[in-house]
């Protein structure tokens, strides 16, 4: 146990000693290895922090909304290769894919919303012809709220699609607000709705909720963690509104622990809908893209440390290793902060595996 102490120990260090981040939360959890751990740090030893904080697990967010897709996939509701049209009212498609002269809206089918082969921008990052970003918007107007056709808005009217649906990748927040939508329009609920009578009840995920949007069913005992980015509080920002089915969600470590393990453990769906999720999509050399799931491998390392799951843009985590049965899941609190952490992962991994001569 004292070496596998180590590992977490790893994180409290990394954040102590670098001031760029904000309040540090870490879990690290194994079944098979009957190892439980979390950690919480701020490199200002006058910030209070405690692992029970909530924190915005930004584009982890994606995969609830590909689960619930796949939830109604499997109850017959939506079918992968079913196009926008069949569930999206005209004035939501019409004018939203147009590439080189054509309109491509009408071919754009769920699944290429889910691996981001739609072809369409990113309204958060990629920059319109004046060379402006959502995310600068974001700061500069923190009290704009965005709703979903807002975003969508932009999307059509500011920036260009990248290419025809199916031909490529492009990792995109419009597919996911699209998605969105479209669980609206299947269920009858609104998106926070769904999300809590579809995951976070079945999974007693009580500390989790949609931020402006629904409230969590049982009361958070600690505040949120210190995130600044540009000198904005972000956490107090309405602007942070843009986000909603593409990366809305407010957790904590254990109510992520209990997703990932419902997913690992197939308690929201049947094992043959999850293995229906993997349609990967190459995103980088050792990274591929499935229906809300990020899979990475490193070549020259052993299969042993692949992991899946997904990043959030501030530096979140949220991965499952199944060669040690190992989650791993928390925040950094950086904006742009995403390389970073899936290799601190690797290198919790690698203590691990020497730890327990896996």
């Amino acid at each position: 146990q004292e070496k596998l102490d180590k590992a977490i120990h790893m994180f409290y260090k990394k954040v102590r000693e670098d001031k760029s981040l904000g309040t540090g939360l870490f879990l690290i959890h194994s079944d098979k290895l009957g190892f439980h751990r979390k950690i919480s740090a701020h490199h200002d030893p006058s910030v209070a922090t405690h692992p029970g904080q909530p924190f915005h697990i930004a584009s982890i967010g994606k995969t609830f909304t590909s689960v619930i897709i796949a939830i109604l996939y499997e109850k017959g509701k939506v079918g992968l290769d079913d196009l926008l049209h069949e569930h999206l009212p005209e004035e939501v498609i019409r004018g939203l894919h147009i590439y080189k002269g054509r309109d491509y809206s009408s071919f754009i089918r769920i699944r290429h919303l889910l691996n981001h082969t739609s072809g369409l921008a990113d309204y958060y990052l990629d920059r319109n012809a004046s060379g402006v970003r959502l995310l600068d918007l974001m700061i500069s107007e923190p009290d704009r709220f965005w709703t979903p056709m807002d975003t969508l808005d932009w999307t059509k009217n500011q920036l260009l699609p990248k290419f025809v649906p199916g031909s490529g990748f492009h990792y995109s927040d419009a597919n996911y607000m699209l998605l969105g939508l479209i669980i609206e329009s299947l269920t009858g609920l609104k998106y926070h709705e769904a999300l809590s009578e579809m995951v976070f009840r079945p999974l007693g995920m009580e500390n989790s909720y949609l931020v402006f949007y629904s409230e969590p069913e049982a009361p958070l005992e600690h505040s949120m963690g210190k995130f600044e980015y540009q000198g904005l509080d972000l956490y107090k920002a309405k602007s942070i509104s843009m986000s909603w089915a593409s990366g809305g969600i407010v957790s904590t470590l254990e109510d992520m622990l209990r997703f990932m393990r419902g997913l690992v453990h197939h308690r929201l769906m049947r094992p043959e809908t999850r293995e229906a999720m993997n349609d990967w999509a190459k995103m980088a050399f050792n990274l591929r893209y499935g229906y809300g799931i990020m899979k990475f491998h490193f070549p020259g390392m052993s299969r042993k440390y692949d992991i899946w799951g997904h990043s959030g843009s501030i530096g979140a985590v949220c991965y499952y290793n199944p060669a040690m049965d190992i989650y791993t899941i928390g925040t950094f609190h950086k904006n742009g902060y995403q390389v970073q952490p899936v290799i601190f992962i690797v290198n919790v991994l690698r203590k691990i595996r020497r730890a327990v001569n896996f």
